[in-house]
């Protein structure tokens, strides 16, 4: 069944009327008089490669975006585990309100400042997954939890430090009700997280002894582990996983868990191998609630991830595309397209050539054209033998890494599989 978040679905409505000027990249000029909006170009429905667009452009495949939350949605309810898709991918409230309305227990966040922006728009529950560190940051959350009763915040832990500083700044706001903690667990050479079980131990007994914080489980992330799907990146992420669930059990053999403990990990790649640890074996005693933390399987991509998301199900669908016009043939074997650093991700990847459209609006596959570098505005395409990309042509590109292109856009047209622009999704990055 649908859920439904009146405040946030109000707001996203809001949303979808706010006017897009000509100046946000990727739009041209409004017609005299005319308003374009989200609404309107629902309505209207005109071509993206019209008047109303400029290349470079970066567009969501609408049946892509809806797939893909449909899939995840019936992956985890069939593994009988909860989803709160991490926010930080897209920062796009539209978005936030579809997953939520297919099922998502929550929206993950990263920041203080990502926090604001969820409860801005009135997202209902949230996952910090971080330490929250900052006075200020603590004592607005709350105070934001005082405030709102139907509001649900869970943050992140792994020293004295922080536990200490947490409560002396949610005993400042006097909320009705205790922060809800998780104690993170990381692994030696990662990023934060206690190191070992029994630091994290330390950390949840201190957290259960104040008034003002409530133990709620335990979390970690493993995605960095490794980067693809060899055998022995699996079986170290599968034992760090394995570590996970024993501090589960360890938090309930010594009386610390609460009667829910969450156990929550699981980013965009290896999902399937912290379902596997978690989510089964627990015959005995109570089971934990999983919770997933995967974003990017919302547009998922070309390159990273489409070659360590493991097989289906879910089958994710790439749901972004670039489209910029070549500029130049300057040389045989040479072709540069307007596209560039500002516009695309590249740290996991260059961006992924799928097919050429030419002047006459015919399209054909981008065979033997391989991107190879990129300069702020500029993506160098290596020609093969026989291949061709003639100026005035545009070039779709698919993207390795969607996290750092979402973040390059404020405003992203939606394109049904007619490249007819049905929506447009506003990011708050």
């Amino acid at each position: 069944m649908a859920q439904s978040f009146p405040r946030l679905e109000a707001a996203v409505a809001e949303l979808r009327e706010r006017p897009i000027a000509g100046t946000e990249k990727g739009f041209g000029v409004p017609a005299p008089g005319a308003t374009v909006s989200a609404a309107s170009l629902d309505a209207r429905r005109p071509s993206l490669f019209g008047p109303g667009f400029t290349l470079p452009v970066l567009v969501l495949r609408e049946p892509a975006v809806a797939h893909n939350i449909g899939a995840m949605a019936a992956y985890c309810a069939a593994a009988g585990v909860r989803l709160a898709p991490h926010g930080k991918t897209t920062m796009a409230p539209q978005l936030f309100a579809q997953q939520l309305a297919a099922g998502a227990w929550a929206v993950t966040a990263a920041t203080a400042g990502e926090l604001h922006v969820y409860r801005a728009f009135g997202v209902p529950r949230v996952l910090l997954a971080n330490e929250l560190t900052d006075h200020a940051g603590a004592a607005w959350l709350a105070g934001e939890l005082a405030a709102d009763p139907g509001f649900e915040c869970y943050v992140y832990a792994d020293s004295l430090a922080g536990v200490r500083m947490l409560d002396e700044a949610v005993r400042q706001a006097r909320p009705a009700r205790p922060l809800p903690v998780l104690v993170e667990l990381g692994y030696p050479g990662g990023r934060t997280g206690c190191r070992g079980l029994a630091a994290a131990e330390e950390v949840a007994r201190a957290v259960a002894q104040c008034g003002s914080l409530r133990l709620a489980g335990a979390a970690g992330y493993e995605g960095l582990i490794g980067h693809d799907r060899d055998p022995r990146t699996v079986g170290k992420i599968t034992g760090y996983c394995r570590e996970l669930r024993s501090l589960g059990e360890l938090l309930a053999g010594a009386g610390l868990a609460p009667d829910e403990l969450i156990l929550s990990a699981g980013g965009s790649a290896f999902f399937d191998i912290v379902v596997r640890e978690l989510a089964s074996g627990w015959a005995g005693r109570p089971a934990p609630v999983v919770v997933l933390r995967s974003g990017v399987y919302i547009a998922f991509d070309h390159g990273l991830y489409a070659g360590m998301v493991p097989s289906p199900p879910p089958a994710l669908k790439p749901a972004l595309e670039l489209w910029a016009h070549v500029l130049s043939s300057p040389e045989p074997g040479l072709a540069l397209a307007c596209a560039g650093r500002r516009d695309v991700a590249f740290d996991a990847g260059l961006p992924v050539p799928l097919r050429i459209r030419g002047r006459d609006g015919s399209l054909r596959p981008a065979t033997g054209i391989q991107a190879v570098r990129l300069d702020d505005q500029h993506c160098y395409l290596q020609l093969a033998d026989g291949a061709a990309a003639e100026p005035g042509e545009a070039v779709c590109f698919g993207v390795s890494h969607p996290c750092t292109t979402f973040d390059k856009w404020r405003v992203i047209p939606v394109i049904d599989d007619d490249y007819r622009v049905v929506d447009a999704v506003h990011t708050f990055f």
